[in-house]
């Protein structure tokens, strides 16, 4: 554990200078409750309901709780590094605003809790639920070291003082603020604790965002103008993936199941990459994007394409040089102009009438040389829905193909269609012209992009080549160095491979089937 340093120190005066001014008069906060409902938070109702314009739960002697129950923020996926400002009243009992933290059960989280209690005992100080208890008292200023018990660095004020400060049955205002291992709390205006957390295994960078309802003696706690703003990482690149809706039935199209999957080694990889997968579809999040480096989106595409509606915004995203990769179906939008930002983006799409999606096994695939994305690739073969024929930028101006192979003749056995076939098609396939069904693009802008058109089959996110390619791209586009020999990733179990769906197993499922898969794949050398 490194002490207590003057760039903290630094960092810390920076973070509460930064908070002096009143929230209405800041940039970046938007609002994630909207006073009317609760649409977008889940919380049992029995306990939760909208009263007053604010967020409100209740316990009361005929309706206790048995346990500490929490309403949860759904529309946002985690909570990185952030700010967060509120106004509360609490009449009896305990609370809290639960942050970067993990879901046990339902309705039930651990983690990070900015405290709040009637008494005034708690309120302000920073507690572990569930997780390492009191981390830091109000007044102090602490470091939380590997042995996941704080150590005092100072003194941010007086307890007694600070609680003097706290409105008893009224409205006060909470602030939350953290950036990296770095966490402050405010009320009133008025710094309550700062915590560095340099316990490796307990700490967390990410997590859900939840109210807390304490068991025990009948309370009221209620919350209002609960407004977020995203911060820029202090350290690693955040990743947004973009998972679309059941589609295709079990095993195919698994939107949902394939990003955690991705996310999960992406976090893994030990190279500082944050994921958000936000799910189904476009997040209702409206801070989302705001401190993203790259967005990844796998879903189904045409004109309903998740993107196709939100173009504008996509386009000032990738104008500030935020990364953009499209996975399977989500290659394909309509032509003009959502097709036209694509070709700007990653270079190609699919359009239909001119690409086509038969299912064909790859043989003898072609690598791009020298280029991060097949760092520690070898050339593979798995039998996918490989999209080719792709409309790219005139000459392929700018455009990087990354894996490419020859498609058979038995491609082109369907009739001609929107999807099927057409003349262009068809020659080159006689030609035996090697078809790119990956490819990237660096823009003139610094922004990055890729498509990829792989993806149908949920199992293949097992083959280790097949995997590493979609985690080098996505590296890639957020800015981070692939390694010269690609991500690190363990080998994917089939297990793995089960979880997350949105779809119901079938009875008949042969999961036995998949591990012997999986077992070739990674017998190969």
């Amino acid at each position: 554990m490194r002490p207590y340093s003057r760039l903290s120190a630094y960092l810390f005066a920076a973070l509460a200078l930064s908070t002096l001014l009143p929230a209405a008069e800041e940039d970046g906060f938007k609002p994630i409750f909207d006073g009317k409902s609760l649409e977008g938070w889940d919380g049992d109702p029995k306990f939760w309901r909208v009263e007053d314009g604010a967020i409100t739960g209740q316990t009361t002697k005929d309706n206790p709780t048995k346990s500490n129950t929490f309403i949860i923020w759904r529309d946002g996926a985690t909570v990185d590094d952030f700010e967060i400002t509120l106004e509360y009243r609490i009449v009896g009992g305990n609370s809290g605003i639960q942050y970067r933290s993990f879901e046990l059960e339902k309705w039930v989280l651990g983690g990070y809790q900015a405290d709040i209690d009637a008494s005034g005992r708690f309120t302000g100080i920073l507690y572990g639920e569930r997780d390492r208890g009191i981390l830091a008292n109000r007044g102090d200023k602490v470091v939380i070291g590997p042995d996941h018990k704080p150590k005092p660095a100072g003194k941010v004020g007086d307890s007694a003082e600070i609680g003097s400060k706290v409105r008893k049955e009224d409205w006060n205002e909470y602030r939350v603020i953290a950036k990296g291992n770095q966490l402050v709390h405010r009320i009133n205006g008025v710094t309550t604790m700062e915590a560095t957390d340099e316990d490796p295994s307990g700490r967390r960078m990410r997590g859900v965002l939840g109210l807390q309802l304490h068991a025990g003696d009948p309370m009221k706690v209620q919350f209002r103008n609960i407004r977020l703003k995203r911060t820029p990482l202090a350290s690693g690149k955040k990743v947004v993936l973009v998972a679309g809706s059941q589609s295709h039935g079990f095993g195919a199209h698994d939107h949902k199941a394939g990003c955690h999957l991705i996310a999960e080694r992406l976090e893994a990889s030990g190279l500082g990459i944050v994921p958000a997968v936000y799910h189904p579809g476009w997040p209702k999040d409206p801070t989302a994007f705001d401190n993203a480096n790259a967005i990844v989106v796998y879903s189904d595409g045409g004109g309903g394409h998740p993107i196709a509606s939100r173009i504008d915004e996509a386009s000032k995203l990738a104008k500030k040089g935020v990364g953009l990769g499209f996975i399977h179906y989500g290659v394909e939008v309509e032509k003009g102009k959502v097709g036209d930002a694509f070709l700007e983006w990653t270079g190609g799409y699919f359009e239909m009438h001119w690409s086509v999606n038969p299912h064909w096994t790859i043989e003898n695939a072609i690598l791009a040389k020298d280029h991060p994305i097949t760092r520690g690739v070898k050339p593979y073969s798995v039998n996918d829905e490989w999209y080719f024929h792709m409309r790219f930028r005139p000459g392929m101006e700018g455009v990087t193909p990354i894996l490419s192979a020859v498609p058979p003749e038995s491609t082109m056995s369907r009739p001609d269609g929107t999807h099927s076939g057409n003349p262009a098609v068809r020659e080159a396939v006689k030609k035996r012209e090697p078809q790119h069904v990956m490819w990237a693009r660096q823009r003139p802008d610094g922004g990055r992009g890729f498509g990829f058109t792989g993806g149908h089959d949920h199992w293949n996110w097992g083959h280790p080549d097949h995997l590493k390619l979609i985690l080098n791209a996505i590296a890639w586009i957020s800015g981070v160095e692939v390694p010269e020999k690609g991500m690190a990733s363990k080998p994917v179990t089939a297990e793995e491979l089960l979880e997350n769906h949105d779809e119901e197993r079938p009875k008949n499922f042969d999961i036995e089937k998949i591990r012997k898969q999986l077992a070739a794949w990674n017998a190969m050398p």
